[in-house]
């Protein structure tokens, strides 16, 4: 059985339909990532998939079992699946450490003990023990989604969403979130990434999904895509995140 199932999802603002029957599975250890132009549906496809935003048709299967928007159920599938956003979502008068620490006591209902200490784990994880006690305004951005991504693992999540996690980053910090991603990806977390970055999409991705319009275009290998894309959309669209 898939770990996630997406089956004819549609969403559509106003006269806008910005996905069009999307369907695709992810397997327990896939690195699945997401590709296209802006405006292709990939960040709302994403979002669906935990019902931050609702699809207006079709289902989503999360360990077989259907996504609704009951509140019992969606917090039950919500402590299984972290997402890290583009613009990290700390709150600022936390530390890093009380940023992590969130989510296992509100939700899990750790100890403040138990939660200090997976926290801390967590941190080490992507190299930020020394930052435990700094707020949000003393971190560079990378440092930031670092502690975006600890408070993801430290709910232990069966699946990790990344909604363009480098993309508000200066690009000389682009590379210390991918090196912790790709960490994360040898440790065998299940991933679906929003990304740009082809040079992480190539090292890193089980498979490449290419959306335009709200449609899955392409679903193939990395190498498959980078090298023979099916359709000239996905060659010119390669052409130009090269460029």
């Amino acid at each position: 059985m898939s770990l996630l199932q997406v089956v004819d999802v549609h969403k559509r603002y106003g006269k806008t339909e910005v996905l069009r029957g999307i369907s695709f599975e992810v397997s327990q250890g896939e690195i699945v990532v997401i590709m296209g132009p802006s405006g292709a549906g990939k960040s709302t496809l994403l979002r669906t998939i935990n019902y931050l935003v609702k699809p207006d048709k079709g289902e989503i299967f999360f360990k077989g079992q259907r996504i609704t928007d009951d509140q019992s159920i969606l917090r039950q599938i919500r402590s299984q699946i972290g997402f890290v956003f583009q613009h990290f979502n700390l709150f600022s008068h936390m530390t890093a450490l009380e940023n992590v620490m969130l989510g296992l006591t509100k939700v899990k209902k750790f100890s403040k003990d138990k939660a200090y200490q997976v926290a801390r784990e967590c941190l080490e994880v992507v190299g930020l023990t020394g930052k435990a006690q700094s707020y949000p305004s003393q971190l560079s951005g990378g440092q930031k989604q670092r502690v975006a991504i600890a408070r993801a693992l430290a709910m232990k999540p069966d699946l990790i969403l990344f909604d363009e996690p480098t993309s508000a980053l200066d690009p000389t910090l682009v590379g210390e979130v991918h090196q912790v991603m790709k960490k994360l990806a040898n440790q065998g977390h299940t991933m679906v990434v929003v990304t740009h970055e082809v040079n992480f999409a190539k090292s890193v991705a089980s498979r490449i999904l290419y959306m335009e319009n709200g449609i899955i275009v392409e679903d193939s290998d990395p190498i498959s895509f980078f090298t023979q894309p099916m359709s000239q959309n996905a060659k010119n669209f390669i052409a130009t995140v090269y460029s």
